[in-house]
């Protein structure tokens, strides 16, 4: 059952590193961003710097285009970049390496996915989830018996690799921003015949230690504006694929879902080049 009382409030960093809260369809606070530059942003959207009016406009053309934190969300999508996080999930699902994905999006909370086009459309649009409130019309869409905890749209992944785990899958995986709950689930008490895989991003800002401590849980992390994560990544060379905002390979096994991503849409792995070219990236990095 959904709790129709609680204030209609999603709380997202996006665009710059700039926190935004949209109610009830409306965005109401915009902070300033850290980040002034993303190439992906200037290539999709002609945005060449963010300032606070920019990401008002850019969230309410999301909450205009898909629904974006209402009850208006859309919730499937076809490809939205060639590789990112939620593509190489997408096709790792459909391909089979992957049985299910645990992932978080506004007005759902923590849930569980299976169908490819859901697994994009939720993460693909998105950007970094800090707390929502139940909007029933969008559980219905993504299945309200593959929701965590429809009451309060609850953001726990620990409880949804342990709903995916009592649902039989054995191929999970889990969609995380930073935080030190990566190394809780890593941890976590599992089936001996259940294998979890973590997908990092949302990663500016982030501190060395906690850099280093992803690197050592993770299967794979996104650059993001991270000055940490690429400097890491320099250091240590992990297999890599794009250039302004690289996606890494941190095991064999994320190097397999991005090779198998790569492969997916036809393209050949990645030459792995150091150092980076770092002729176009986020700016500045954070």
């Amino acid at each position: 059952m959904v709790n129709n009382m609680l204030e209609d409030k999603h709380v997202i960093e996006t665009t710059g590193l700039s926190k935004v809260t949209i109610k009830n369809g409306k965005v109401t606070e915009v902070s300033d961003p850290i980040v002034y530059n993303c190439p992906i942003f200037s290539k999709y959207l002609n945005i060449e710097k963010f300032d606070k009016e920019k990401i008002k406009n850019n969230i309410e053309y999301r909450i205009k285009s898909f629904g974006y934190c209402t009850k208006d969300r859309k919730v499937k999508l076809k490809d939205m970049l060639s590789v990112g996080i939620s593509e190489i999930l997408r096709s790792n699902v459909k391909l089979g390496n992957l049985d299910c994905v645990v992932g978080a999006c506004d007005g759902v909370g923590t849930l569980i996915m299976t169908n490819p086009d859901i697994i994009q459309g939720v993460g693909g649009r998105v950007s970094g989830l800090i707390s929502t409130t139940p909007i029933p019309e969008v559980m219905e869409k993504v299945g309200i018996e593959n929701v965590v905890n429809p009451k309060t749209a609850e953001l726990n992944p620990i409880k949804g690799l342990q709903k995916a785990i009592d649902q039989g899958y054995k191929k999970i995986g889990i969609t995380l921003i930073p935080s030190p709950i990566a190394k809780e689930i890593r941890e976590y008490p599992i089936p001996d015949d259940v294998k979890i895989y973590l997908f990092i991003a949302h990663t500016t800002n982030i501190t060395k230690e906690l850099t280093e401590e992803l690197f050592s849980v993770a299967d794979i992390v996104t650059a993001c504006a991270s000055k940490n994560i690429r400097e890491y990544a320099e250091k240590h060379k992990p297999y890599y694929y794009g250039n302004n905002v690289p996606i890494y390979a941190a095991t064999d096994a994320g190097k397999m879902f991005l090779d198998e991503r790569l492969k997916d849409i036809g393209k050949k792995p990645s030459i792995n080049k150091y150092p980076q070219d770092s002729s176009n990236i986020p700016n500045p990095l954070k």
